[in-house]
């Protein structure tokens, strides 16, 4: 018996790109719901009723509304917005998180989808926090770029067609600039910061791909922090995680000469760097994905996997 998936929200730029990774699939069938019915409450509910698992690719407060129109029918639920990344009694969606978070996803019946800035930025704080390595008060910056396709549709059509009245003729431009941005909560809350953090996200023009920077002064950390022992206690962590989060050779900064934004881009892994000059007490963490891979769609199907394994 195959299990019911409905991607509710499936015309949508992540809803898309779920549905191309799961089209082919001969274990699942796919409930749909056509274009001119998405806003149909009852050809909604029938079918988030019917569905094993919801993957919610909406807005927050549709998909808030999305849950109460199936509740207590058994449905389990991937959100894929922000309504529930710090909400109780949802499991958030990052398997490599923490020791038993695979296995916690796999038995929830609610997962909180990762956001795309938190999932480089949660990657490179949390084996640091946990190891006791960085402070939990640290006076964090974040800087990051990503693809225009985390703007969703409106966004690529104003990256792509420069005849729209509101389109963006910028190549890259930061936005943001009030240091408030809804990816901060679920940051601090899962990466194990207690003081927020400065956040200076941007977007490049280029459709798919992201980086996220980290930079650390040695000297604000434990005693004997060295950029080898946080590339350790990072590789460490990601050990035998399947794949998804992998960490670049030390040393790897003195022959590198350039970090393309692009490097991950249609892959669902993400590759987390550890850049510097030995004796300098400074170092930039990196993580490169691809922001509708690792970032938005192929984590949610890595999350379906888990749940339909649980």
């Amino acid at each position: 018996m195959t299990a019911k998936i409905f991607i509710d929200g499936e015309h949508g730029t992540t809803g898309l790109q779920i549905r191309e990774r799961l089209a082919e699939r001969d274990d699942l069938t796919l409930l749909s719901l056509a274009m001119e019915d998405r806003r149909d409450a009852g050809k909604r509910a029938s079918l988030l009723q019917e569905a094993d698992i919801a993957i919610l690719c909406l807005p927050d407060d549709a998909a808030r509304e999305a849950v109460s129109l199936a509740e207590g029918k058994g449905t389990r639920f991937i959100d894929a917005s922000t309504a529930h990344r710090t909400a109780d009694n949802w499991v958030y969606g990052f398997p490599e998180l923490t020791s038993g978070q695979s296995e916690r996803i796999a038995a929830a019946e609610r997962v909180a989808n990762v956001g795309c800035y938190a999932t480089g930025s949660i990657a490179l704080l949390r084996p640091l926090t946990e190891a006791g390595l960085l402070p939990r008060d640290y006076p964090l910056t974040i800087n990051a770029v990503s693809g225009y396709s985390g703007g969703g549709k409106q966004m690529i059509a104003q990256m792509e067609d420069a005849s729209r009245e509101a389109a963006i003729a910028a190549n890259h431009f930061a936005y943001a600039l009030t240091l408030s941005h809804k990816h901060l909560p679920e940051i601090m809350m899962h990466g194990g910061i207690t003081r927020k953090p400065i956040f200076t996200p941007a977007v490049g023009r280029f459709a798919q791909g992201m980086l996220v920077n980290v930079p650390l002064h040695l000297d604000l950390l434990g005693d004997d922090v060295d950029m080898k022992r946080l590339h350790t206690v990072l590789s460490d962590h990601y050990a035998g995680e399947g794949g998804k989060v992998e960490v670049a050779p030390f040393g790897e900064a003195d022959t590198l000469g350039r970090l393309d934004a692009e490097e991950m881009t249609g892959t669902d892994r993400m590759r987390l760097h550890v850049f510097g000059t030995k004796g300098a007490g400074q170092v930039n963490l990196v993580a490169s994905l691809d922001n509708l891979g690792k970032g938005a769609s192929g984590a949610a199907v890595q999350n379906l996997d888990l749940m339909l394994r649980g």
